[in-house]
């Protein structure tokens, strides 16, 4: 009876000790389970972490400043870019434009790729308004397509065959692709104004105005007014432009759209309108473009704005009474000067007391005479056009300094050139002028 009692005890115990064997073994299995499941849940943020830095990690770019007697292929050269892969660039972008035409100051943006390191797209600026983009094709896509393909109508593809693909790629020049397009700014439409105390352009600094959008107000103008000679104090103008932006950052101002200038009490006003390819640029209210026969200034305002703003702008203007029938411009030697008009150079030497002298016939009318050059842009017999340089300020002959003696002779007889009523150039057609007086209403209500 004591055996089978000591007997019973002993399974119990083993029962027991078996059951919290058991609890221990699936305790460690549930908890190593428990800890894979954490794991891979933390290998899984963690990957996604990654993931997110991997992806906001940008491209490396790189700006080389072309140095003036630059070459393309020595400023790649700089930028570890071999010379085969420069020409493959070069002769790809011939389609285009000529990288032998660069220009000093301007900048090449090169941009590599993260992964590799390797070149991935070229940007440089042409101009203002243009810029060339050179960037590499995906030839890899091109290798997807053709397994994916493949695979979908289980052709067997070998190496050889997507090699041969990037081959041909390569051989037809098609590994880089080049494009040509307007610069991509943000535009802004502002609006400006100022009262003339000394010279426009010093309203426009006080009243902190681009000085590069007085310019351009000056040129729009220049067939209507001389800002140096013209311009008196109490003067105002008022001018609606553009004002261009890239990545929030103010570059430059853009198209001059609408201005107002009223001198002496006298308002003239301008519009920017497009009719056409032929016929766009500044217009009256009237829709008469102001573009006329002759310009008001034989130097552009740039030249003789900044400088000469608390000084004479000129040496002396156009005088009957003293004798002095022409109107002299001071500028600094090598100021370029322009042919007012359309014409042909009938003089082009040295003249006694005028120095070095340059004469243009326009017409059997009129005939402009530019004095005291330091030298010539163009021989006797050219043809020149508007706005074309002639030659440069000197002080050659009698002069006391540098600066343009500047005669317009009208039928055999010097004449003031400033007082001189022209006719106005190419009127809107009528079946446009609708469309003018639409889009122009807005920028006068502007410039009220």
């Amino acid at each position: 009876m004591k055996r089978l009692i000591s007997y019973k005890y002993s399974i119990i115990i083993l029962l027991i000790i078996f059951s919290f064997s058991v609890f221990l073994i699936y305790n460690k299995t549930a908890g190593s389970n428990s800890d894979n499941y954490n794991t891979n849940n933390d290998n899984s943020n963690n990957t996604n972490d990654l993931k997110d830095v991997v992806e906001i990690i940008p491209d490396r770019k790189e700006k080389i400043i072309i140095e003036s007697g630059s070459t393309f292929g020595e400023l790649m050269t700089k930028a570890d870019i071999n010379s085969k892969l420069a020409n493959e660039i070069y002769q790809t972008c011939l389609e285009e434009y000529d990288l032998a035409k660069i220009k000093a100051g301007n900048e090449i943006e090169l941009i590599f790729d993260k992964d590799s390191d390797k070149l991935k797209s070229l940007l440089y600026k042409i101009d203002s308004e243009e810029e060339i983009f050179i960037s590499k094709k995906e030839i890899e896509s091109e290798k997807d397509n053709i397994k994916d393909i493949s695979d979908k109508n289980n052709i067997s593809t070998s190496t050889d065959i997507i090699n041969t693909v990037s081959a041909q790629e390569t051989e037809n020049n098609k590994v880089w692709q080049v494009e040509k397009r307007a610069i991509p700014y943000d535009v802004k439409t502002v609006v400006k104004e100022a009262e003339v105390e000394s010279s426009v352009y010093q309203a426009a600094l006080d009243n902190n105005i681009d000085e590069r959008a007085i310019i351009q107000l000056a040129n729009a103008f220049q067939w209507s007014l001389d800002f140096a000679m013209d311009s008196q104090k109490g003067d105002t103008f008022k001018f609606v432009y553009e004002e261009r932006y890239l990545d929030g950052e103010y570059i430059m101002p853009g198209q001059v759209i609408a201005a107002k200038y009223v001198n002496s009490g006298n308002e003239i006003a301008l519009y920017y309108f497009e009719e056409n390819e032929e016929n766009k640029g500044f217009f009256d209210e009237d829709g008469n473009s102001v573009q006329k026969m002759f310009l008001k200034a034989p130097v552009a305002f740039k030249y003789i704005s900044s400088g000469f703003t608390t000084g004479l702008r000129y040496v002396e203007a156009f005088n009957v009474s003293t004798g002095h029938r022409a109107i002299d411009y001071a500028a600094t030697t090598g100021t370029p000067i322009r042919a007012v008009g359309d014409g042909t150079v009938v003089l082009s030497r040295y003249n006694g007391g005028y120095g070095n002298m340059i004469s243009i016939r326009h017409n059997g009318t009129y005939t402009t005479n530019y004095a005291h050059l330091s030298k010539y842009a163009v021989s006797y017999g050219n043809r020149v056009k508007q706005g074309q340089v002639i030659g440069y300020v000197g002080s050659t002959g009698f002069s006391t300094g540098p600066h343009l003696h500047y005669e317009m002779v009208k039928n055999g007889v010097k004449i003031n050139p400033l007082r001189e009523v022209l006719p106005p150039g190419e009127p809107i057609k009528e079946e446009n002028r609708d469309r003018f007086y639409s889009e122009i209403s807005k920028w006068q209500e502007m410039l009220k």
